[in-house]
Order: structure tokens, then sequence, then C-alpha cells
């Protein structure tokens, strides 16, 4: 094919190329076995030398230290800098923080004691192992009058402790605080934000119905009785564009717990007082958790349109309070509305607005977000459902949470219409899927790095609360057990409490424990969200306990269970009631009187809409007997959700097996029904048949 010339090799590339080997190498040549010896060897052999080698350098471990973390900043380094470095910071901060409790436990004395703001007077003296009435009188000398049951705050608590010589460390305060130092939001960062207002006053004062009005839409409907039994978050939208959010907090005195949460995560109190009635002791205690909490207060004096109405004697008892409204030469703003005819709900809107300006409410939507949970429930098909405000940072589809006890990752979010959302910004409510649990309202919503750290934080705060409640538990000492035994007629009253909202019934349960006196003790040895089961049977015939259900129903198999095992199992869709007649049970004033008893239960197959009838459901009955007289009641998801009102009971419109019309259907037969005035029935929905007859009830 043709010739090519070969080079002859350069002498010199040999040696520049071992030259090139040589430099490379390091480390002494001394040690490190046969191998690397000889391969030593033959390095010289080749090189021609070796002064180098004779010289060893002395390579320190922090030498080598420095050479692996420059390493690793060049791995790391470009594109998330600024991000990799956060993670940094709050790495070492964590391991400061944790090197810092090691020591302080270290350093414990037997004299600190772990307890959790707002514990009772009871709690309280359980931990220090004290009477309870020393620990009242404690209070009495601070002035401050409380009773056996009754929530203390952090000062109130560290001033009884220090008169029995014990130090206060307060466990539930997060253990990552200082976390939130790494984010320092430059000023051009800062966004402005919607304030958050609260609603608060006296019940039936027009709270809800203000809220009506200003979203155009009526909640009062959907509620038992017309009493906001939950807290509701909205986001309106101002008349110049601006959005502002409202947070309506029940008015009853069972709620004050979620009252102060209510205050606690607002910018603004909107304070509200019918101006034909007093100021009321809620009013008051709404107006102490508003200036507790540092919030702006707004009065607005509602129902001026009603005959008797008289708002300069409203203005007139807020100044003798030390709240003095501008007219009458104060700094508080005031508003005289009706929030039924909408008389001056736009002077209030501008207050707010104003208010908002004042306090220049910003938030960086950049950051990682922190949210406060509202509300949390368990819905089948979904899960558990929280209610949350996004506080700062922006709350985003597949971030990882953290809440409480509880972990998980943002499956999906709606705002208050039921639309989905990718995103919350700061200031606005959100609909929320994706907990492993139902977080207590007011409890925060952190989004965290990795899944890894969400459940570690979740699972030390459950062993926290897991050890705050051992050491709650009741002791019963010598001198107590002497004390019921010369009483001779002390009782313990054990009650299970299952609602179908966390702040309903962590309400109902503080309410029901201050029903206690000096010949009962009331216990709530259980409280939980969802459908009552038959794990609840079994607990409550263990512990001779009454199963309390509030908005919820038992199963099937939970109500066979409860009749085979004798446990009485009382539902109530009014908080109020429960609270009375528990009240009359236990001071044994209870009369005659009426008693609802389960007939029927009757599942729906199919439904059929027929126009100028309204829906047809086609159901089976699974136990007992439906007539065309029975009272109905329709349970969805162990939840009742026909009838919410209070008065109403649910009827039937028809009966029917086949195509005629009947006046009974036993159990193991089909059946069509149709109810009078409700037509939202649904496959898989549970109609429950009752009656009721009257008894006379006598003390548990």
């Amino acid at each position: 094919m043709g010739k090519i010339e070969i080079k002859k090799p350069d002498a010199n590339a040999g040696e520049r190329r071992k030259r090139k080997r040589k430099k490379i190498t390091t480390g002494p040549s001394t040690g490190g076995g046969g191998r690397a010896n000889s391969g030593g060897a033959s390095n010289r052999g080749r090189t021609g030398g070796n002064s180098r080698r004779d010289e060893p350098k002395e390579v320190s471990a922090k030498e080598i230290e420095d050479k692996i973390k420059a390493t690793m900043a060049r791995i790391q380094g470009g594109g998330g800098g600024a991000k990799k470095k956060r993670q940094r910071q709050r790495r070492d901060n964590r391991d400061r923080i944790r090197e810092r409790q090691e020591a302080v436990e270290a350093e414990r004395s037997t004299d600190k004691l772990q307890v959790t703001e707002f514990v009772t007077a009871q709690e309280l003296a359980n931990v220090m192992d004290v009477g309870i009435g020393e620990v009242i009188m404690a209070c009495m000398n601070t002035g401050v009058i409380v009773s056996i049951n009754q929530r203390l705050d952090a000062e109130i608590i560290e001033l009884v402790a220090e008169e029995f010589g014990h130090e206060i460390e307060f466990i539930t305060v997060e253990e990552d605080v200082e976390e939130e130092e790494v984010f320092e939001d430059a000023p051009e960062d800062l966004q402005e934000r919607p304030p958050i207002v609260t609603v608060m006053g006296h019940v039936d004062h027009g709270k809800t119905s203000l809220l009506d009005y200003i979203r155009k839409a009526s909640v009062t409907e959907g509620e038992a009785g017309g009493i906001t039994q939950h807290i509701g978050a909205y986001e309106v939208r101002a008349d110049n564009g601006k959005k502002i959010t409202f947070l309506d907090t029940p008015g009853h005195e069972a709620f004050t717990a979620m009252r102060a949460r209510g205050a606690k995560v607002t910018d603004i109190a909107v304070i509200i007082i019918a101006a034909d009635d007093d100021i009321m002791p809620q009013t008051k205690e709404a107006i102490s958790h508003a200036e507790a909490a540092g919030v702006k207060m707004i009065f607005a004096i509602n129902k001026i349109d009603k005959a008797g109405a008289n708002p300069d004697k409203i203005k007139g008892e807020l100044a003798q309070m030390g709240y003095p409204i501008e007219a009458y030469g104060g700094k508080y703003q005031s508003a005289d509305i009706s929030a039924l005819k909408g008389i001056g709900i736009e002077g209030l809107m501008e207050l707010i607005q104003l208010e908002a300006e004042v306090l220049e409410l910003k938030a960086n939507p950049d950051r990682p977000a922190v949210a406060t949970i509202v509300e949390a429930s368990l819905e089948k098909g979904r899960g558990y459902v929280t209610k949350v405000i996004v506080n700062h940072g922006t709350l985003k589809i597949q971030d990882i949470i953290v809440a409480g006890e509880n972990s998980g990752r943002v499956k999906a979010m709606f705002n208050e219409y039921g639309k989905r959302v990718k995103e919350v910004k700061p200031g606005s409510p959100t609909l929320l899927l994706g907990l492993d649990g139902a977080p207590q309202a007011g409890e925060m919503l952190k989004v965290m790095a990795s899944e890894q750290e969400a459940r570690q934080l979740a699972g030390r705060r459950l062993q926290i609360n897991r050890e705050q409640a051992n050491r709650a538990s009741k002791r019963i000492s010598l001198d107590e057990i002497g004390r019921r035994l010369a009483l001779g007629n002390f009782k313990e009253l054990n009650l299970i409490v299952k609602g179908d909202f966390d702040g309903s019934v962590e309400a109902l349960s503080d309410s029901l424990i201050k029903l206690s006196q000096e010949t009962v003790q009331v216990n709530v040895i259980h409280k939980a969200v969802g459908q009552i089961i038959d794990s609840d049977i079994l607990l409550a015939t263990a512990s001779d306990a009454i199963i309390v259900g509030f908005q919820v129903r038992p199963s099937g198999s939970a109500r066979k269970l409860a009749e085979r095992e004798g446990v009485e199992i009382k539902t109530y869709s009014i908080i109020y009631q429960a609270i009375d007649e528990i009240k009359d049970a236990i001071e044994g004033m209870l009369e005659p009187t009426k008693e609802e008893r389960t007939v029927c239960q009757i599942s729906v197959r199919e439904t059929f809409k027929i126009s100028k009838i309204g829906t047809i459901a086609g159901c089976y009955v699974d136990e007992g007997k439906v007539t065309r007289n029975t009272l109905i009641r329709i349970i969805r998801d162990g939840i009742v959700t026909y009838p919410l009102k209070e008065g109403t009971v649910g009827e039937l419109a028809s009966l029917k097996r086949f195509k005629d019309d009947v006046k009974e259907v036993r159990a193991g037969f089909e059946c069509g029904l149709n109810i009078k005035n409700y037509n939202d029935i649904r496959p898989g929905d549970i109609i429950e048949g009752y009656e009721i007859v009257e008894i006379a009830q006598k003390m548990k």
C-alpha cells in the first residue's frame, strides 16, 4: 500500500514522563509493605536519584482534614451555594443545640420541673407533689383566683413553683427555635402580606353574621343550632383589591382555649359587642386574650338597628374598663355597624386596612414556609385534613412538613372554595392533605429539609408529651386516701370524648373536666378525632367509662359491642347540651326525660334522581325494622351530616318495596325511600333510625 516513516523515540521523552510520575508521588517512602517498597525502588532506578525520598515530608491530621473539607467544598460548590450554606448553618446549629441540651441535662437539679404552659392547677400540684389546696392558696396570694381545673399561664406557673422552691422548664417550647435565626430576611426580600384578622366576642353577638355579609355567603346555616362550633378561616378581597384573612372563633365559653389560639395567630382583633346588650364575661376574656397576644384591637358595636340599642353605653363601659375609643379621646378604634343590614361595614373594613398599614405587615415568600394549624380532622377517602394559615414563606406541593407530633408531605392543597392550589403565600389560609395525624389547633407547621429530620423531630415531641402526661398523671397519697375515706362518698366519672374536629374535642374535654366537684372527680381518660370504634368500647369497658360523642356516631360493630358490654354512649350535636346534661347527672338532678333508642340501621346502595320528587335511595336494611314513622339521621364516614340544626329531625317522605308503599321493612330486605326536605344522600351513606322514649334517668 505504500511506505511509512517510523520516528525514533526521543531519548528525553521517557525522562520527562518519569519526572511527571515522580511529581504526583506523595507520602514518605518508609514503611507500607513490600509492594510499595519495590515500587519505590523501581522509581528510584528509573529516575536516577532519591534525594527527595531521603527527606520525607510530615503531614499532620489537621492538614489532611482541611484538604478533605476544601475538596468537598469544591465538589458541592456551584449552583446551590447559598442553599448549601444554609444547610451547613442549620446542621451546625442543631449540633450546638444538642450539645447545649446535653450540658443542661447533665447539670439539671432534681428540683427543676418540666411542664407545659397552660397546665391545670391540678396537674401542677401533681408534678410538684403537693396538695391542690396549697397551689390554689399560692395563686390567691398572688392575686389570682383559680379553680382546680383552670389552666394557668407561664407567669403564674413560675410564681407558684417558686413558692415551693422549684424551678420550671417549659418543655413544649420548640427545640429548634434558633434555626429560625438562619433565615434573616433582607429588607428587599420582604413583600406586603394580607393582615390576619380575628373576630372575637360573646356568643350570639353577630361574629359569624358579620363575616357572612363580608363574604357574601352563609356559614350559620350549616352550624348546629346556629352556633359556630369550629374555627373558620376565610380570605376576602376588599374594594381596593387588597386581601384580608379573617379568622372566626366560636364565642361560647367552652372555646376559651380555641379563642386564645385565634388571638395568637392574628395581627388585628375585631371585638364585636351587641349594642343592645352588656359587655359579657366572654367579651372581657376575648379582650384579655387579644391584649396578652399584643395585637391591635378594633371594637365593632353591632346591632345598632335594633330597638333598644345604645352604642354610647357600650363605649362608656369600655372607657371604664380602660379601653377608651378615639371618640372619647382614647387610642382604640371603633365602628358602629349592623352585620345583618350591612350598615357601617365599609367603615370597619377601612379601619382594618388603616391598622394594617400602620403595622406594615411584610413577609418573605421565598423562604421555607412556617404556618399555624387552625383545625384538623379525619375524613374518609382523604385522610387527615388540616386547615392552616401561612405565616412566613410559601407552602408548596410536595413540601416535607412537621406539625407537633405529626409529619408528612403536602399531597394536595385547597382554598376555601374547594379549588386545588399549588402554592400558598404568607397570610393566606389553605386546607392541606398529607400529615399522618391530626395536630392540635395552634401548633406550628414547619417545612423541613428531609423526611428523616421531620420524623425525628415529631418523634422527640411525642416522647416529650408522653413524659409530661406521665408526670401529670394523678398520684394518690396516703393523706388523699384518708380524706376520701373520710368523705365516704367519693366517686370518679371517667369519660371518653370523640368528636369531628380536634378543637371541639379539646374544648369539650376541658369543659367537662371543670365539672368536677368535691365528691365527684371527672376524668377524661381518652379524647380523639373520628368515629366511635370498637377500641373505644373496649377502653370504656376496662375503665368503667362513659363515651361522649360530639357530631360523631358509633360504627355498627361498636354499637353491638357496647350493648353486649353495657357501655353507655351519649351523642350530642350542641356542645353546651353535653355540658349541661353531664353536669346535671353529676349533681343528681336529672328529671324524667326523653332518650333516643336506635331501632334500625340501613345502608344506601344506590340513588336515583326523579323530577318533582327528589332523590330516591335504594337501600338494604342491615338490622332492626324501619317504619314510615321512624325518625332518621344520615351518617357519612361516621359523621352526622343530617339533620344538623337544633330542634330538627329527619323524617321519611315515602317507604316502598318494589313499586308498593309499605308500612315497615325488616332486616334482610331491600327497600326504596325518600327523605323529607333532603336530597344530598349518596351511595355508602348509613341511615340510622331511632325513636324517642321517656325514661327516668339515674346518676351513673
